[in-house]
């Protein structure tokens, strides 16, 4: 069965689809752009400050459903430049620790409100 997960802890979904969906011990997340739920603006800075808070926004997310990003499978990184690679890695291992998701990083040509990176993810309950 299909369960809804949804926390003001994280930015609303600015379209028709969800924060996140759970079906049996797996949590999909939809993608998450560097929005301060808070204010509702993008956080100030570049990749390495909204990497930081994709993450956040994700981790906020996996709490409501009792997790945390140890639970963290697979990641997808989207980014507008692959050149910011460097600088979002560096970020992205503050949030993680062996054993590694795994992940895929792929450039796109523009993302929502012109987020600079965007991240989902899985994780699994157990």
């Amino acid at each position: 069965m299909k369960q809804v997960i949804n926390t003001q802890a994280a930015p609303a979904a600015i379209g028709p689809y969800s924060q996140a969906i759970q079906v049996g011990n797996l949590v999909y997340t939809s993608g998450q752009i560097p929005i301060n739920p808070a204010t509702g603006s993008f956080v100030e800075g570049g990749v390495k400050e909204q990497t930081r808070q994709s993450l956040n926004n994700v981790r906020a997310i996996l709490e409501k459903t009792g997790l945390s990003m140890a639970n963290v499978i697979k990641t997808t990184v989207f980014m507008a430049d692959m050149a910011d690679f460097a600088a979002m890695n560096e970020v992205y291992a503050e949030f993680f620790a062996e054993p590694y998701p795994a992940r895929s990083a792929v450039a796109v040509k523009t993302l929502p409100k012109g987020a600079l990176v965007e991240i989902e993810v899985i994780a699994v309950k157990g």
